[in-house]
């Protein structure tokens, strides 16, 4: 078991490597559908050995990097819906804040069930986010009296989860029609900065500096910025809806897991809740693939119809090499 204020030389070269492995695959995830750092570095953390407050702070700490390097990519190339982004930036902050400090107050062994549990909550997010046709939501406009709220709750569910903003942040505006895919992720990437700053404020408060393991924070760190280039490029080549399903199914997986254990469940429960959490990823994961293979035979009909959506079929037919999910609209 790792503890709060392991070293280099407690913790042992090998887990460092492992932790900057991690943070270079979640960077890989993340820089391709949006979300999914946090998640995926939190529950690879609490796999590892840390505790739900230190994963969370080393995650935390190392998003000041990360964010700040994808909203300056995302500003530069317009990605950025920029009246949004306070509105949900500064509640987001709010939210982190107070949900860092309450999570440092927490007994650790008291919070992994609820850490497991958030984060297997938001990992059938992403499969229904990923399954689906289309995205469900009615149109809205990006107004702050459901913004704010949004950010807060972003925020809060970030800090005391260690992940969660993309997911709840990135899918509501992007569900809600509020944003185009494109400006939901380059916004809620970009307010991830105040997040992760109002979050490590939190826990170096609540934790105090002498506790965090600075250490793991700087290999996640380490990780996800050789990561960085290769997810810009990743991006722009893979399909984002396979890349969303294998996320949410391994969070599923390794979350049902680390409920399950948490709770001291008998080997033969453990065993039962895997065996339900692979069927059900599988059949999202089912879906979410022949909406994929089924995505180029709809546009091509569509451009071929020559019905209604001749404008639609001429934005298809000038970015044939589009990711559907992209070209959807407010």
């Amino acid at each position: 078991m790792v503890t709060a204020g392991c070293s280099l030389g407690s913790v042992g070269v090998t887990v460092l490597v492992l932790i900057a492995i991690v943070g270079f695959v979640a960077q890989l995830i993340d820089g391709a559908i949006g979300m999914a750092f946090g998640i995926t570095s939190t529950t690879m953390l609490l796999i590892v050995g840390y505790g739900p407050a230190m994963a969370s702070a080393v995650v935390h700490l190392t998003e000041i990097g990360t964010s700040i390097a994808s909203g300056a990519f995302h500003l530069r190339f317009g990605n950025v819906d920029r009246a949004a982004l306070l509105k949900v930036a500064v509640p987001g902050g709010i939210g982190a804040f107070v949900g860092a400090m309450l999570l440092s107050s927490i007994d650790l062994s008291a919070a992994r069930p609820w850490t497991a549990t958030l984060l297997l909550v938001l990992g059938v997010v992403i499969l229904l986010r990923f399954s689906r046709v289309a995205i469900l939501g009615v149109t809205r406009r990006a107004r702050a009296r459901w913004l704010m709220p949004l950010g807060l709750a972003g925020g809060f569910v970030d800090a005391t989860g260690g992940g969660g903003w993309g997911p709840i942040v990135t899918t509501t505006l992007t569900a809600s029609n509020a944003l185009t895919p494109r400006k939901a992720i380059g916004t809620a990437n970009t307010a991830e900065v105040v997040v992760a700053l109002a979050a490590s404020a939190g826990f170096l408060i609540g934790l105090g500096a002498s506790s965090i393991p600075w250490d793991a924070a700087l290999a996640l760190l380490v990780g996800g910025i050789i990561a960085a280039p290769i997810a810009a490029k990743l991006v722009s080549i893979a399909p984002q809806r396979i890349l969303g399903l294998l996320t949410g199914t391994v969070i599923v997986l390794l979350n049902v897991y680390q409920l399950a254990t948490a709770l001291d469940a008998p080997d033969g429960i453990v065993i039962a809740a895997l065996v339900v959490g692979l069927l059900g990823c599988a059949v999202a994961v089912g879906a979410g693939v022949r909406v994929h293979l089924a995505e180029p035979r709809a546009n091509g009909s569509g451009s071929a119809s020559g019905g209604a959506s001749t404008g639609e079929s001429a934005a298809a037919s000038e970015a044939p090499g589009e990711d559907p999910l992209e070209q959807r609209r407010d």
